[in-house]
């Protein structure tokens, strides 16, 4: 009988941790570790969970998810950290399995695996395939749109939204990170291979969960393609027969689209429109799914050799 691998989520407390538990806490394959309520914050308890699991979520900020790597001494325990803090740093493997050919065995075979962030998710995979497959080229000025619901702000945003002091202005969406140093950017260029990030444009609104992010795009800024079909299907190739991104037909979704379409689901979809001279492609996930804690659940599985979609039912 095969031995159950025990599981510690340090931060289960947030909204990323929170969804990675209650996918997890129904699964008879695996031991979830907890940590008593009182001693959440002490160091020597977390550590000792850290080093007695045989993975680790970090469902943290990034100065505590270094600690948290820090604190861990076990040669045996394995990382997924959903912070921001390892995304490009060296020995981390980026934990988007669909990437590219080899990039799910590379995290099957990791012990640090870096969960990606959820504007990333829906920028990366519309752009790294095109700039792999030659068709976008690296130094492409792109800009990109991206709508999510107020989930993705965490607690505080989370309490903002639904309070009972709740400000009149949160009624209509919200631009923000207007400085362009968005904290998805570095990993954006350095997944994708841009020489430089994209003008980032995401917008926060009332609504709970899900998200589109979306690159607007000029026939002449990629290479070898006339045909907005010939984009689509060289998406539509890059990941058939994955399944958790499914590439919707060309100009299928109609004249319009909804930010909160996936919510709830585990997968992505890809929609193409538009004409020959100028299209859009959009991502439509939910960012608590794709975006984050079903992104790390599918990261676990392949890690620790379980079918890939297990837990991610929807």
């Amino acid at each position: 009988m095969r031995t159950r691998p025990k599981i510690y989520i340090d931060g289960k407390e947030g909204t990323t941790g929170l969804q990675i538990y209650q996918r997890l806490g129904g699964r008879s394959d695996l031991e979830l570790l907890l940590i008593d309520e009182e001693k959440r914050k002490d160091r020597e308890e977390r550590r000792k969970l850290l080093n007695a699991a045989d993975l680790v979520f970090l469902c943290l900020p990034d100065a505590a998810a270094v600690e948290a790597v820090e604190l861990v001494e076990n040669p045996n325990t394995r990382i997924i950290d959903a912070s921001t803090a390892h995304r490009t740093a060296a020995g981390w493997t980026y934990g988007f399995p669909e990437l590219r050919k080899g990039q799910r065995e590379a995290i099957a075979a990791s012990s640090r695996v870096a969960n990606p962030g959820c504007h990333a998710t829906g920028v990366i995979s519309i752009a790294a395939p095109l700039v792999e497959l030659g068709l976008l080229p690296r130094t492409a000025e792109l800009s990109a749109f991206s709508l999510t619901g107020y989930s993705g702000g965490g607690k505080k945003m989370i309490a903002q939204y639904e309070g009972a002091d709740r400000d009149p202005l949160l009624d209509s969406p919200g631009a923000y990170a207007l400085g362009q140093a968005h904290k998805h950017l570095p990993e954006i260029q350095a997944v994708c291979g841009l020489e430089r990030p994209p003008v980032f444009c995401p917008i926060v609104a009332d609504y709970y969960k899900g998200m589109a992010t979306t690159l607007p795009l000029h026939m002449d800024q990629l290479r070898g393609v006339s045909a907005l079909e010939q984009v689509w299907e060289a998406l539509r190739d890059h990941y058939a027969g994955e399944k958790l991104v499914e590439v919707l037909p060309l100009n299928g979704a109609g004249d319009k689209l909804y930010g909160g379409a996936m919510a709830g689901k585990s997968g992505l979809q890809l929609a193409v429109a538009g004409s020959d001279q100028r299209f859009t492609i959009t991502a439509l996930f939910d960012n608590l799914g794709k975006g984050a804690s079903g992104a790390a659940v599918q990261n676990m599985n392949l890690m620790l050799g379980f079918e890939e979609t297990a837990g991610l039912e929807g």
